[in-house]
C-alpha cells in the first residue's frame, strides 16, 4: 500500500458515483462479524442487487481485526459502528470514518489515551445510513468538533460522496490528505509520512 496508484486503492469514489435510487450496496466493514452479517444479509434477500465490498489486505491479520463467535452466531449487519468505549458526556470530538483507517485513528487515540474523542464507523456507504449518523451527532450533544478522516486524498475516497448525501458533512471538518492526482504518492516512506499527517 502506498507504493502506486493501482495497487493502492479500488476507487472508491468512482463507485459511489454510480450510486441512485438504491440500485446497489456499498460496504467498508472493519469486523470480520459484520462483514459475515453483511454477506448473509444479501444471500438472504428476497431480491438480488449488487453488492460492493471493500476489503483491503492489511486487515487479514490485523490484530485488533477480530470478532468473538458470540458476534458471529448473534446479531446482524451494522451499518453504522458507535464507539463503545465513549462516554457521550465526555466527547469533544466525533471522527466519522470508513474502513480499516479506523484501526490507525484507534490506535493513536490509545497512544494518546484521547478519551474525549469518539471515533464512529460508517460500515455501509450506500445507502447512507442517514438517520443513524444524525442520533450519533446528538448523543454526543457536547462536541463541537466533527470530523470526517480518511486516508484518501480529499478528491478522493468518500469525502465527496459525503457531501452530496448528508446536508451535515459541510460542517465537518475534513482530515484528508490534500487533493492529489494519484491515489498513492509512489513511495512507501513518502506515503507513510503523509498517512502520519492525516
Amino acid at each position: 500500500e502506498g507504493q502506486g496508484a493501482e495497487h493502492s486503492s479500488a476507487r472508491m469514489e468512482r463507485y459511489l458515483q454510480l450510486c441512485a435510487k438504491d440500485n446497489m450496496f456499498v460496504a467498508d466493514c472493519t469486523t470480520p462479524a459484520n462483514m459475515f452479517h453483511l454477506l448473509r444479509r444479501q444471500m438472504k434477500a428476497s431480491y438480488r442487487k449488487p453488492l460492493i465490498v471493500f476489503t483491503p489486505k492489511s486487515l487479514l491479520r490485523h490484530p485488533k481485526c477480530v470478532s468473538t463467535v458470540d458476534e458471529f452466531a448473534n446479531g446482524s449487519f451494522q451499518m453504522l459502528i458507535d464507539d463503545a468505549h465513549a462516554k457521550a458526556d465526555k466527547v469533544k470530538t466525533v471522527v466519522f470514518v470508513t474502513g480499516k483507517f479506523y484501526y490507525d485513528l484507534l490506535e493513536e487515540q490509545e497512544n494518546l489515551s484521547r478519551e474525549d474523542v469518539a471515533l464512529v464507523r460508517i460500515e455501509q456507504l450506500f445507502p447512507l445510513p442517514v438517520d443513524q449518523i444524525r442520533q450519533v451527532l446528538k448523543k454526543y450533544k457536547n462536541a463541537h468538533d466533527v470530523v470526517w478522516a480518511q486516508e484518501e486524498p480529499r478528491n478522493m475516497g468518500a469525502y465527496g460522496f459525503m457531501l452530496m448525501h448528508l446536508e451535515e458533512a459541510k460542517t465537518f471538518r475534513a482530515a484528508t490528505g490534500r487533493a492529489y492526482g494519484a491515489p498513492a504518492a509512489g513511495s512507501s516512506t513518502r506515503a507513510k509520512r503523509r498517512h502520519k499527517e492525516i
